[in-house]
């Protein structure tokens, strides 16, 4: 008798809470069977600040996504965010022991040992290892095991979380009550939902622009190198409009993503739209060059950021990027935003869609993180089934080693 899991993704986001429900079988297949989305609230800057009111919203929406769904949520994974996520570049290194120079799965864990050895100061925990290639005598390989060299290598890119922040995130979830089976940065759950294995080896920097931060990642040779987490998002570009066209905030989060960066609003500096856009009572019209400006200073503003950020860290480099820029999140919406994070970062740009073959409500930017989370449950389910703990989702994540952080 085939097993089967039923597996919820929740991103609790500044603007939204997003859940989808999926049913993986043993068969290695995942079937979407319920989802539902909700605006936020007690959350700023991705971090919950009232437990009670998140806490409330969330447990809704869930009872709301398993009606749908027809069955209870057994397990959930949940996205990350928030500026307090950092992360550093921890190389391991050790002597291959055999005297004949012949690599072993010993060496291979020695490596990957002395790579978890640094330490966090106290409160801060790490919440995934993702490693990144080997290298023996310094010539990177995939698989070391049973190759000859004298020295052995491994690095992985470490994120590491506040952690009240972490427990707060978790004790949302856990109070339902249900089990967190895992927490994944968001930035590496879009990736993980918008990009083929050859797109991460080309090289990709996926953006994902929320209400309240912009997670980015970038991938080269097929792993993560590198995620931030700017606190700026689609919310602060709202709130320049309001306080620049003197309308509401909801008014001008319509505005921005019906006319955006409007490109006939260059070419015609008379055009102009309807504020409301329904010409009743009150509705007026405002000049589009007006709203260009000043959605594309906060956009460029935004990317500008992230390229410094990359950067400073050495690690900006438009050659080795092939796929380019991938952007996703309810702001990628924008009219025409791609085109400003083209001549920011001198690379080509799209905006992401998933290529698994799902409802068109559900291939929409505002979901890509969720649905990465499935997908990275699906590898999970696989991974056990399998009973191989060498590798996981494309070669993406050597399996995440046991988190420090534990609940208190």
């Amino acid at each position: 008798m085939g097993h089967s899991k039923i597996v919820g993704a929740i991103e609790i986001g500044t603007s939204k809470i997003a859940i989808i429900i999926g049913e993986i079988s043993s068969g290695t297949s995942l079937n979407i069977i319920g989802n539902y989305s909700v605006q936020s609230s007690g959350v700023k800057k991705g971090v919950i600040e009232d437990l009670q009111a998140t806490g409330q919203i969330v447990h809704n929406a869930i009872v709301q996504a398993e009606n749908e769904a027809g069955t209870e949520i057994e397990e959930i994974y949940l996205a990350h965010t928030g500026q307090h996520l950092a992360g550093v570049f921890n190389l391991g290194t050790t002597n291959v022991g055999a005297p004949n120079g012949v690599i072993t799965k010993a060496d291979v864990e020695k490596a990957k040992e002395d790579a978890r050895r640094p330490q966090l100061p106290e409160g801060r925990s790490f919440i995934h290892y993702i490693q990144n290639p080997f290298s023996v005598d310094g010539v990177k390989v995939e698989n070391p095991i049973h190759m000859q060299g004298k020295r052995l290598q491994v690095g992985f890119w470490a994120i590491h979380a506040d952690n009240k922040i972490l427990q707060d995130s978790l004790r949302v979830i856990m109070g339902i009550p249900l089990v967190v089976e895992d927490v994944i940065v968001s930035s590496i759950a879009s990736g993980n939902a918008l990009l083929q294995d050859s797109e991460k080896k080309a090289g990709a920097l996926v953006i994902d622009i929320g209400g309240g931060t912009t997670d980015f990642a970038l991938y080269k040779d097929g792993y993560v190198v590198y995620t931030g987490v700017i606190p700026v998002g689609g919310d602060h570009i709202s709130n320049d409009l309001s306080l620049g066209l003197r309308t509401s905030v909801q008014l001008a989060d319509s505005l921005k993503l019906r006319e955006g960066l409007a490109t006939h609003a260059k070419q015609n500096s008379d055009a102009s739209t309807w504020l409301v856009g329904n010409q009743s009572i009150g509705d007026r019209k405002i000049p589009l060059i007006s709203v260009n400006k000043i959605v594309e200073s906060r956009i460029k503003e935004l990317f500008e950021l992230i390229r410094e950020e990359l950067e400073d860290a050495k690690l900006y480099n438009p050659s080795e990027i092939g796929t380019g820029a991938v952007l996703t999140g309810g702001t990628s919406r924008i009219e025409g935003i791609e085109f400003i994070a083209e001549k920011v970062f001198d690379l080509k740009c799209i905006k992401g869609e998933s290529s698994w073959n799902i409802a068109k409500d559900l291939n929409v930017p505002e979901y890509s993180t969720t649905l990465g989370l499935l997908l990275f449950a699906l590898g999970v389910f696989e991974e056990k089934q399998s009973k191989n703990t060498n590798n996981l989702l494309g070669n993406l994540f050597s399996k995440f080693f046991p988190k420090q952080f534990k609940l208190p």
